[in-house]
């Protein structure tokens, strides 16, 4: 039924929970391909400390993606010894809008993606990748919520 699987990850151990269903979902023999997605929020230069600052926020950036890349690659790895098509994708931006194009541009079948669970003023303040992508994907996408959440 999918051919294409996107998961995008952000580095943390809850984010990593969204692998489980993905190997739920699979079977060695699947032709199947996985997207292994992570976001690198843009850091920018404050203007306080002159053109240094453009050049600090440039090396951070660099930093960020390359940090990002080797964790990919790494959970790539362990998904390939099982036989699994295993691509890694490194992206600049704001998290759900480029998990959201990519989804399209790529032609992805379903997204599978974790939740950290926040709830009440730290949800408003910091807001819901995972619900900014479930209100415009289209295509189906699979949440998972943090480990030992149930829901009420």
């Amino acid at each position: 039924m999918y051919k294409k699987m996107l998961v995008p990850l952000d580095g943390s151990e809850l984010s990593e929970h969204a692998l489980d269903h993905l190997k739920e979902i699979l079977t060695s023999s699947s032709d199947v391909s996985v997207v292994l997605l992570q976001v690198v929020e843009p850091f920018t230069a404050i203007y306080a400390g002159g053109p240094g600052a453009t050049t600090v926020a440039q090396k951070a950036n660099k930093q960020a993606e390359t940090d990002a890349a080797a964790y990919l690659n790494k959970l790539a790895s362990r998904l390939e010894r099982k036989r699994l098509s295993v691509e890694t994708a490194v992206i600049t931006g704001s998290p759900a809008d480029v998990i959201l194009d990519y989804a399209k541009q790529h032609e992805v079948d379903l997204i599978i993606m974790s939740t950290h669970g926040r709830s009440g003023i730290s949800r408003w303040f910091f807001g819901s990748v995972a619900e900014k992508v479930i209100r415009h994907a289209t295509i189906p996408v699979l949440v998972s919520p943090p480990p030992g959440t149930r829901a009420s």
